[in-house]
């Protein structure tokens, strides 16, 4: 990485901010298992109140004298703000603190740095971190700012600064020619499973909402999950094979967040456009959380900013058996179609409901079912088997070909139509 993270295990005190209008208001409770998932040691949460937000400090004089006092008599090594700050006024904070300051968006990054395992993963993070970094150069130089201007005055302190800066550039420049070379591939993968009519089904939820449990029981895979925020960053595909449908490939995500910072989802783009490229999303709700409904709301403006909105979705309840008296079960809407899953990964409730939902959602433009073909059409025997489309192959007592197949119903039409054939006739004929 081209800047080096803290070790962890801080000592912490978190500056809470109550924010008057409901659209700019954080979860204080969130912001605590923040700070904790990053490996923060919390020593004090300060809540500030009807505040009038200053463009020097942010927070009024007095209550930053009261914060500098516990920082100096319990020794703390980090202030964290729940919202943004400024770079000016991290600056001015540190100098009255006499410690480091971050923001919510710092804290973010910082966790995201953590939890990256892959390649893509760390270039997306560090790509992040620089841009946020980016603004904040000076502060590392500020006893040589006196050297800066002037004929005659330009010093070190200038000249490092512009190095930096270069430095930054140029480093920005190559995550993102590479990022770009990640996003190719990922597109010439999405292109061979449309050609095999293999869909891509997507899980995009909240953080912590379960989705890594949820992929892990479906795929039988190891991907790590755990109680808390962001345990998933790198971007996990498998192959899973639903019952009376057949494959399709399942994507586990990055969690999102309340006010998820913009340079994280630009970062996070070509992880993302997994989500917008599906066939179908499954957006994993924390059924026993107190926040659900802002939940849901927050992850559907993410979507909307990848252009994931308009993706098909089914929504999946998850921790029912936190629930008193809920069972699984499927709802749906006025037309019949299946529109939400009440489930528990966990505990391995419902999950054969979710098949059945997605084999609903997905199989009416799909052909699942045994073609009867007579031996003239052995060529369109075997243009079904260069398709991937035959799952088993038998022959009738009259010498007839039995073709178990599941493809895109468009497919079989547009392959049955080669051999003379009117698409909806010869399936109903030759359709057991």
């Amino acid at each position: 990485m081209f800047f080096e993270r803290h070790g962890g295990g801080e000592r912490a005190l978190l500056v809470h901010l109550e924010g008057s209008a409901p659209e700019t208001r954080e979860d204080p409770q969130e912001f605590l298992d923040l700070a904790r998932s990053a490996g923060a040691d919390v020593a004090h949460f300060i809540t500030v109140r009807g505040h009038k937000p200053s463009a020097k400090l942010l927070i009024g004089s007095g209550k930053v004298e009261e914060i500098a006092a516990l920082v100096k008599a319990d020794e703390i090594d980090l202030v964290i703000f729940n919202s943004a700050l400024s770079p000016s006024q991290e600056r001015n904070l540190e100098r009255e603190f006499q410690c480091r300051v971050i923001d919510r968006t710092g804290l973010i990054l910082d966790i995201f740095a953590q939890r990256a395992r892959t390649h893509e993963g760390k270039l997306q993070v560090e790509l992040a971190q620089l841009d946020h970094v980016s603004t904040r150069l000076v502060r590392g130089w500020t006893h040589l700012e006196r050297q800066k201007g002037g004929i005659g005055l330009r010093g070190p302190g200038e000249t490092q600064l512009e190095t930096d800066r270069r430095l930054l550039r140029v480093r920005v420049r190559q995550i993102k020619q590479k990022l770009e070379k990640v996003r190719s591939q990922r597109e010439q993968a999405r292109r061979g499973r449309k050609r095999a009519e293999v869909p891509l089904v997507s899980l995009v939820g909240y953080t912590n909402a379960g989705k890594s449990t949820l992929f892990n029981t479906l795929t039988e895979s190891g991907v790590y999950a755990a109680d808390q925020l962001f345990a998933t960053l790198d971007p996990t595909l498998r192959r899973l094979e639903v019952p009376e449908f057949g494959p399709l490939v399942l994507a586990d995500t990055v969690g999102f967040i309340r006010h998820l910072p913009h340079k994280l989802v630009e970062a996070f783009r070509a992880t993302l456009e997994e989500s917008a490229e599906a066939d179908l999303l499954l957006h994993v709700i924390d059924a026993h959380s107190e926040e659900r409904d802002e939940q849901m709301q927050q992850v559907k403006h993410v979507l909307g900013e990848i252009g994931a909105d308009q993706v098909p979705m089914l929504e999946v309840y998850n921790k029912i058996d936190l629930l008193d008296a809920v069972e699984p079960h499927i709802q749906r809407d006025a037309e019949g179609r299946p529109v939400q899953v009440w489930i528990s990964a966990q505990n391995d409730q419902g999950l054969a409901l979710i098949g059945e939902a997605v084999r609903e959602l997905l199989g009416e433009e799909r052909f699942i079912g045994t073609l009867c073909l007579p031996q003239r059409f052995a060529r369109l025997r075997a243009l079904l088997h260069d398709a991937g489309a035959v799952q088993s192959e038998d022959y009738s007592e009259q010498g007839e070909i039995l073709l178990a197949v599941n493809l895109a119903r468009s497919d079989l039409n547009r392959l049955l139509s080669r051999e003379g054939e009117q698409p909806d006739e010869f399936v109903a004929r030759h359709t057991l």
